[in-house]
């Protein structure tokens, strides 16, 4: 079992499960069903396997539209284990199909564009595997991992580096996929001198970002992040960017409504 499934547990456990373990003899056994309680895109289902094990069934993956009463899974075994472990199934389950829901409708915004929306690493601590999971799920595609996995420069590095040129001569070294921020026309100008082939663009308008994105002209793969919603993803998409990026897909998903419903077998 995964650490954070692991840590999750123990948070709600802790030294037992005292209402089940007073009122339901230990001997009973019971079959739960996950269902979904409104229109929503799936994802989690990796932690109720790790949860259940074989006493899990799906009915649906990762990346499956449920409609509202739709069985997700269900899972039969002791009804202790199952009234202990309920809401922390539920917690991961309702927080990861969040994410997922709104990435989906975020790639549904973009769609025919030819441009990609990115998640970023606006994750909560600790879950960001599992989020970036969710969003893929969801159908948009995963940037980075971490800082360890591909070098985006920003402002304040480019601050502490010394500028443009210097960022990106001192990361070629590290024989890593470079990009970097650029908010200035002259810093546009001195990335594309130096030689960036893939830029990130932050707060601009969609007309800023389709001007810049002309200028360019092919010469560097763009993305384009700062203030994009699902209201305006699409404008953005349709500059000609390569990507877009909203750390709303995963910092401001909403957890969707599933139930959890045990009967006696």
């Amino acid at each position: 079992m995964s650490e954070i499934v692991r840590l999750a547990l123990e948070e709600d456990i802790g030294a037992g499960d005292v209402t089940t373990r007073s009122c339901v003899p230990a001997d009973r056994r019971a079959r739960g069903r996950f269902l979904a309680r409104e229109p929503l895109v799936l994802a989690g289902t990796s932690v109720l396997c790790e949860i259940y094990g074989a006493a899990l069934t799906l009915r649906k993956q990762d990346g499956d539209a449920c409609a509202d009463n739709e069985v997700i899974a269900e899972v039969e075994d002791s009804a202790r284990k199952l009234l202990e472990c309920e809401r922390v199934s539920l917690n991961f389950l309702q927080r990861l199909s969040g994410v997922a829901t709104l990435a989906r409708r975020f790639a549904d915004a973009v769609a025919g564009t030819g441009c990609r929306v990115l998640d970023t690493r606006k994750t909560t601590p600790g879950l960001r595997v599992l989020e970036k999971e969710a969003a893929a799920a969801g159908g948009v595609t995963n940037h980075r991992q971490g800082l360890f996995d591909a070098i985006l420069i920003k402002n304040n590095h480019i601050a502490a580096a010394g500028g443009v040129s210097e960022a990106i001569e001192r990361a070629r070294g590290a024989g890593l996929p470079i990009e970097i921020e650029v908010r200035t026309r002259v810093e546009l100008d001195e990335a594309l001198a130096a030689g960036a082939d893939h830029l990130l663009l932050d707060n601009l308008t969609p007309a800023e970002a389709a001007e810049w994105i002309r200028e360019i002209g092919g010469c560097a793969k763009v993305e384009l992040s700062g203030g994009i919603t699902l209201e305006n993803v699409r404008s953005y998409a349709e500059t000609g960017a390569d990507f877009v990026s909203s750390g709303a897909i995963t910092h401001s998903a909403r957890a969707v409504d599933i139930s959890f419903r045990l009967e006696l077998v």
